[in-house]
């Protein structure tokens, strides 16, 4: 009786390409095998046919198989150590086979070009002569000398046979087509999709200049169109750039044949554009046995801009590069397509009509396309229901495609941490991605110019000021939150904020809640970082500060202390000061005039008869991200009288607000969220402290609690459990306000003279 389960073992190297399987003959007796017949062997992977042979030492239990023919992606490797059971093996009924279609893999296309027809046919029929074939089963050639010929896939046999097919030396050998073995194995890989989120538009575009003239070559012939020669994607690193690429190639069809700085460069002269002729050429090849796409990933490291006496090697390239695209045909079906971060520092050449003819820019993820890239990415992950991808979206601001992978994948980490201490059901919730976010960090801000990590703040953490509240809410987070209402009235988002008041009054603790609240990227900028000793390179420093904003929009840019940033050009004498060239280049960004092309971000604003479809939240979002393209300026001084006026009027610094100082209920306020860690006893009255602290600060208040502190701990030593009365009565004494009648004078005078301008205007 047969064994029930069959161990592979490594073949006889004296069956090596003869299709023989190898059994025990208790094996081909349950089977009812007569010798020399077809068996199909179901392995993982795949299938083989061979034909039933004897073992040997006639030993059951194991099993020796040719692949000579067997079904695509079936290898040898694949099979080491595994045990079948007999039920793998299936007797096949068998036919002569009059004619056969196939398609032969040559080993290079040089050897195509090289074998006629007739000769190549004569070898197929001498390489598959008294071979068991079935439909889509490839059979492998034995590697002699001489031999062109990798492998035969058979496409259809004459009569139609569904399990084993005999050819013999009368069957007619059809060949449909000849490819080389690059190009079969670029066939023979998946034929799944690539999923691509947040670019879809761009997808889009790039399907309808690449993928549109491979599909219908003929069309575009007739109307005297041409295959684009080259297109050049623009964005910043982690955005997506390679992926779209890879997608649109697969879509396409296309072999993508990529190339890199490293590998392309040589050590010896002349060696890199070997390379480069070389790579292009095997391009070439390719595409003329279909559509070809050669990629240049990180194009400004191999072909930056000529000129420099310095850079000889690398003009070298340039020329060298402008030269083979220059060479393409039109008769090839070959597109050159790069990828950069930095377009500024390419070659000027490359951009021209004929070379680069499109240019694709890919910026950082709106709100909406972050969404779509955080459903795509927590598709397979087991995401728990109280976690809300919106929300997740509005935190994200400045994280492209690669961060939101790495957020993603470490709220995952963290979930596992936790699910092994709880020992529960493993799912994703919103903690998780809390975690993470003190973990991850958008790439793109690790090297911008006065991004602050600050301690969020919210309206609750500052006492008092509820008019300058509201006035701050009503200017930067109601556009920002709610653009649809101010869409609606008529109402566009102010250009910038100007906060002035006495020093201590809370101006950047208002403006780090404004960024809290908003979930927004915050730069601060402050005059060490702009000035420079080198002229022209403050004004430079600012351009970039607004060109990171805008990438990360929605964005705050807080100019903190911005009378001793840019002065009013007034008090000038020649106006060519560095501080007066730094306001003309704040007064063109404020007007939109630095916004380059190469910025440029999301899609339009649909019409309303175009969102029907579309649900409340989904308006809301689509608003959201149009309307909020635009960077916010806040700036803070307590010397407004310094500051240009060309800087103040509408349409720069729209809303100026005045910070008064803490008046006797403000200052009780501040006072209880002062002691709020502070363990004061029940004698302290924070009603008398506040009449006592008139002319204080809020930031004079602070100091005076933890003076209150400092003295407790100084009279009753390091056990010291509470803060009485007397340490705060003391603390009057030591601790003085930094505001004095004159310095209020001088706002009031201000304020009211901006009260009269205005009453005479109207």
């Amino acid at each position: 009786m047969a064994a029930a389960l069959l161990q592979l073992l490594p073949l006889d190297p004296a069956d090596q390409d003869t299709q023989r399987c190898r059994v025990g003959p208790g094996t081909l007796s349950s089977l009812g095998a007569s010798l020399g017949a077809p068996l199909r062997i179901t392995v993982p992977g795949g299938c083989c046919l061979c034909t039933a042979w004897p073992r040997h030492d006639l030993a059951d239990g194991y099993l020796q198989l040719d692949l000579k023919c067997r079904t695509s992606g079936l290898a040898a490797s694949k099979l080491k150590g595994l045990t079948l059971s007999v039920s793998h093996l299936k007797l096949l009924a068998c036919q002569r086979v009059r004619k056969v279609t196939v398609k032969v893999v040559l080993k290079n296309l040089t050897v195509k070009k090289a074998t006629p027809q007739t000769t190549l046919q004569e070898i197929v029929k001498e390489l598959l002569r008294n071979v068991y074939v079935s439909p889509h089963h490839v059979v492998t050639a034995a590697p002699i000398s001489g031999n062109p010929v990798v492998c035969i896939e058979i496409l259809a046999l004459e009569p139609l046979i569904e399990q084993a097919g005999l050819i013999t030396p009368k069957t007619s050998i059809n060949i449909k087509e000849a490819v080389s073995l690059k190009w079969y194995k670029h066939l023979s890989k998946e034929t799944t999709t690539i999923s691509v989120a947040g670019i879809d538009d761009l997808g889009s575009s790039l399907k309808e200049m690449i993928v549109l003239p491979f599909s219908f070559p003929k069309t575009f012939k007739k109307v005297g169109l041409s295959l684009p020669r080259g297109v050049l994607l623009v964005g910043p690193p982690g955005v997506g750039k390679t992926l779209l690429v890879k997608a649109v190639a697969r879509e396409a069809g296309a072999y993508l044949l990529c190339i890199s700085g490293p590998a392309i460069y040589g050590s010896r002269p002349g060696e890199t554009e070997e390379n480069l002729r070389r790579v292009f050429e095997q391009g070439r090849e390719l595409s003329c046995e279909g559509p070809t796409i050669l990629f240049i990933d990180e194009i400004d490291s191999l072909c930056p801009k000529r000129g420099s006496s310095n850079s000889a090697p690398e003009n070298r390239i340039v020329a060298q590069l402008l030269t083979l695209m220059d060479g393409i045909g039109s008769e090839n079906e070959m597109i050159i397509m790069a990828a950069t971060n930095k377009p500024d520092d390419l070659d000027p050449a490359l951009r021209r009509h004929g070379r680069f003819d499109r240019e694709v820019i890919i910026g950082t993820p709106t709100l909406k396309q972050r969404r779509s890239i955080l459903q795509l990415v927590t598709s397979n992950m087991p995401i728990s229901s109280g976690v809300d991808m919106i929300n997740l979206a509005e935190m994200t601001t400045g994280y492209v495609g690669a961060d939101l992978t790495a957020l993603c994948r470490e709220a995952a980490m963290q979930a596992v941490f936790h699910s092994c201490l709880n020992s529960g059901r493993m799912l994703i919730n919103m903690e998780d991605f809390h975690e993470a976010f003190k973990k991850i960090q958008p790439s793109s801000f690790r090297s911008s110019l006065g991004l602050t990590d600050f301690k969020p703040v919210t309206w609750e953490q500052i006492g008092g000021l509820e008019d300058v509240k509201l006035k701050l809410k009503q200017s930067i987070e109601w556009p920002m939150k709610f653009p649809q209402a101010f869409v609606r009235m008529g109402l566009s988002q102010p250009k910038g904020v100007l906060l002035y008041g006495p020093p201590g009054c809370a101006k950047t603790s208002l403006v780090k809640a404004v960024a809290t609240s908003c979930h927004c990227s915050f730069l601060s900028v402050s005059g060490a970082d702009l000035f420079s000793p080198y002229v022209g390179d403050s004004e430079k420093i600012l351009s970039q500060v607004f060109r990171q904003a805008r990438a990360h929009t929605p964005a705050i840019v807080f100019l903190d202390e911005i009378d001793s940033i840019l002065g009013s050009r007034s008090a000038c004498k020649n106006g060519h000061g560095a501080s007066e060239k730094v306001l003309s280049v704040l007064l063109n960004e404020l007007d939109g005039v630095g916004v380059k092309v190469t910025e440029r971000r999301g899609a339009k604003l649909q019409l309303e008869g175009d969102c029907q479809e579309q649900n409340e939240k989904e308006r809301q979002l689509e608003f959201q991200e149009v309307l909020n393209k635009d960077v916010m300026i806040v700036a803070a001084t307590n010397r407004p009288d310094m500051l240009d006026d060309a800087l103040l009027r509408p349409g720069r610094l729209d809303k100026i607000i005045y910070i008064p100082p803490p008046d006797q209920k403000e200052r009780l306020s501040i006072l209880k969220i002062c002691t709020q860690k502070v363990p004061i006893d029940s004698s302290v009255s924070l009603e008398y402290l506040a009449v006592q602290t008139k002319l204080f600060s809020g930031a004079d208040i602070e100091n005076l609690c933890k003076e209150a502190a400092l003295q407790a701990l100084q009279e009753n030593g390091l056990e010291t459990t509470s803060v009485k009365h007397e340490h705060f009565v003391k603390s009057l004494e030591i601790v003085k306000p930094s505001l004095t009648v004159m310095d209020l004078d001088f706002y009031a005078k201000l304020f009211s003279k901006e009260v009269s301008v205005k009453s005479e205007k109207i």
